[in-house]
């Protein structure tokens, strides 16, 4: 038996513009699977304890602010000292082209920028996110 997708969402640092997080989070839960919204304002540090309190399989972050280098890369950090590299990382936002192949480079597994369609971002996590075991 195959237990549901747990996909932490969140919103970090001083960005304070949550519709579209709060949309991509009614999406993966209408289809499915477990979704915990952290909030607004949340530190990579708060994201990732979160994450591995809810044993997730994966952390969504919406980052419109102009801070996804700086936010992408402590989480990832953080997820590599509590020995979570496991846990898939995706965004989306405004970001521009170039940092996303930096991103990328980084470890972050995908990220959605304006105009993908919800369906397609719950495509992209049941494609890319292991399905645990129960």
């Amino acid at each position: 038996m195959e237990a549901r997708i747990r996909v932490v969402v969140a919103k970090p640092g001083l960005d304070g513009h949550d519709r579209g997080v709060k949309v991509v989070a009614r999406a993966l839960r209408d289809a499915g699977m477990e979704v915990v919204y952290t909030g607004l304002h949340q530190t990579p540090e708060q994201i990732v304890e979160t994450a591995l309190q809810e044993d997730a399989d994966a952390i969504g972050l919406s980052v419109l602010s102009g801070a996804h280098m700086t936010l992408f890369r402590r989480l990832l950090e953080l997820l590599a000292e509590r020995d979570a590299a496991d846990i898939v990382v995706f965004g989306g936002g405004i970001i521009p082209p170039e940092d996303i192949a930096e991103l990328e480079k980084l470890g972050v597994a995908r990220i959605f920028t304006p105009g993908a369609t919800t369906t397609s971002i719950v495509e992209w996590v049941r494609a890319n996110v292991a399905t645990p075991v129960a």
